[in-house]
C-alpha cells in the first residue's frame, strides 16, 4: 500500500489539516503567541518518497536481519540531484542510492560499514573498525569526496570518491591515529585533533566543520578537509582552549557556549550551529575566524536562554532538542526533534533569519505550530514524524531521517 502524497493529513478525528505558512510580520507574531499559522498561499511541501519499512497507519519495527531497503533508527541523511545517502545508525552502516530512488521502498545500491546488505552490528559485526562503524550520523559530500561522522568510534571517515561497491574501506581517518583505534579523545585528554562523539559534519564557504558533540565544541579547518589526522583546526568555537570540554564552558548558557552541539549549517554570510542540549540554534553573522560570541539565537528569546517547555503547546519560536539543520539559499530547515516536527524559515529573497527569537514561517509534520505529538498521536502516515533526527535540503527537496519511524521521507516543494 502506497502512502498518501498530499499535504492533507489525518488528525485523531479524521479531519484533514494542512501544512501552514505565515505571510507577514503580524502573522508571525500571532503564530509565536498562539501556536497557529495562516496559510497565505505560499509554497507547499508534500511527502513524495518513503524509504524504509512500509507502515501506513502503524509503526513497523525493523526486521532482525537487515535488508538493503529497511532502516533502523536512521540519524543522518544527505541529498543532492542524483545521490542519496542515509546513516542507518541502528544497523551501524551507511546506505547509498546512486540516482534518485525509483519509488517507495527502493533498495540501496551500496552498503558501507558492513560486509553485505544483510549484516549488522558495531565494527562491521565484530570484524573490526577498519571497515566498520558504530552509530554513524552526519554525512556530507564535498568536491566528490564522501565524509561520514562515525560518532561512537569518535572519528571522521573520508572516501576520496563516493563508493560504488559495498564494503569499500575509507581512504582517510580523522580523529584517531589509525583505522583500528576507536577510543574517545584518542584514549586521553581532549585535544585539538581528538573527538568525542562527533555527530555533525559540514563544509561551508570552503571551511570544513565538525560538531564535536561530546567535547561541547565546534571545530573548523580552513581550506576544506585536513589531509592528516594530526592537522589541528584553525577554529575552535564553544571552549576557551583545545583541552576544555565542559558543558557551557562550566557555567550558564551564553552566546559563546554549547551544551550539545549536534549539526552545523550556513552559507558565506552566516554560520548556524544546532545546539541541541540548549534547545536553540546559535548563529554568527559571518564565518568567525576566532572563538567569539554568536549574534543570533533561534528557539530562545535571547542569547542566554536554554530552557524547554515539554508539557506546553509548541510555538513557532521555540525548539526542543533541535538535532539537525540545513539551509539552501534563503530557506532554513530545522529538525525540532522532541517536538516531532520540521520548522522552516523562508526568507523569500531576504536571506536567512537575522533576528534572535524569529519565529518559523512554516511547520511540517504537525497541523499547527502548537501540536507536537509523535505521529500526531494518530498513526504513521507519510506526513507525520516521530523524532526526526537528521535532514538534508537541496533544490526544493527535503530528506528527513525520521528516526523513530525507522524511515527516511523525501519531501518536495510544490508551487
Amino acid at each position: 500500500m502506497r502512502p498518501p502524497r498530499s499535504t492533507a493529513t489525518a488528525t485523531g478525528t479524521g479531519t484533514p489539516t494542512t501544512t501552514t505558512d505565515a505571510t507577514s510580520a503580524a502573522s508571525d507574531t500571532a503564530t509565536a503567541d498562539s501556536g497557529t499559522a495562516a496559510n497565505g498561499g505560499a509554497a507547499r511541501w508534500e511527502p513524495s518518497v518513503w524509504l524504509g519499512a512500509p507502515a501506513p497507519g502503524g509503526l513497523a519495527l525493523p526486521a532482525a536481519r537487515p535488508s538493503p531497503s529497511w532502516l533502523y533508527a536512521p540519524r543522518g541523511v544527505w541529498l543532492d540531484d542524483d545521490l542519496l545517502m542515509v546513516a542507518d545508525s541502528g544497523n551501524h552502516r551507511v546506505l547509498i542510492w546512486h540516482g534518485r530512488p525509483a519509488g517507495d521502498g527502493a533498495p540501496a545500491d551500496v552498503v558501507l560499514g558492513q560486509a553485505d546488505a544483510n549484516s549488522e552490528g558495531p565494527a562491521a559485526g565484530g570484524r573490526g573498525p577498519e571497515r566498520g562503524m558504530h552509530l554513524p550520523t552526519g554525512i556530507v559530500v564535498t568536491d566528490g569526496r564522501l565524509v561520514i561522522a562515525d560518532a561512537w568510534h569518535h572519528r571522521i571517515l573520508v572516501w576520496d570518491t563516493v563508493p560504488t561497491a559495498t564494503d569499500t574501506p575509507p581512504d582517510l581517518v580523522l580523529g584517531q591515529p589509525d583505522a583500528a583505534s576507536v577510543r574517545e579523545n584518542r584514549g586521553g585528554r581532549c585535544g585539538p585533533t581528538t573527538f568525542y562523539w562527533p555527530f555533525g559534519v559540514a563544509v561551508i564557504d570552503g571551511r570544513f566543520y565538525v560538531a564535536d558533540t561530546g567535547n561541547r565544541r565546534v571545530l573548523g579547518w580552513s581550506g576544506g578537509l585536513p589531509s592528516s589526522p594530526d592537522r589541528a583546526p584553525d577554529l575552535i568555537l564553544g571552549q576557551p582552549d583545545p583541552t576544555s570540554r565542559e558543558d557551557n564552558r562550566g557555567g550558564p548558557a551564553g552566546p559563546d557556549t554549547f551544551r550539545w552541539p549536534h549539526d552545523v549549517t550556513g552559507d558565506a554570510g552566516r554560520l548556524l550551529v544546532a545546539d541541541a542540549g540548549n534547545h536553540r540554534l546559535l548563529g554568527w553573522a559571518s564565518q568567525p575566524d576566532a572563538d567569539t560570541a554568536a549574534d543570533l539565537a533561534l528557539g530562545q528569546a535571547d542569547l542566554t536562554g536554554c530552557g524547554e517547555s515539554p508539557y506546553a503547546p509548541g510555538r513557532a519560536d521555540t525548539l526542543r532538542f533541535p538535532y539537525a539543520a540545513d539551509c539552501d539559499g534563503d530557506l532554513l530547515a530545522v529538525a525540532d526533534t522532541a517536538d516531532n516536527r520540521i520548522l522552516l524559515w523562508d526568507g523569500a529573497g531576504g536571506g536567512l533569519p537575522r533576528g534572535t527569537g524569529a519565529p518559523a514561517t512554516a511547520v511540517l509534520g504537525q497541523p499547527t505550530f502548537a501540536d507536537t505529538g509523535e505521529n500526531r498521536w494518530s498513526g504513521v502516515t507519510a506526513d507525520t514524524f516521530c523524532w526526526p533526527y537528521g535532514l538534508s535540503l537541496h533544490a526544493g527537496r527535503l530528506a528527513v531521517a525520521d528516526s523513530g519511524n525507522n524511515r527516511v521521507m523525501i519531501w518536495e516543494r510544490r508551487p
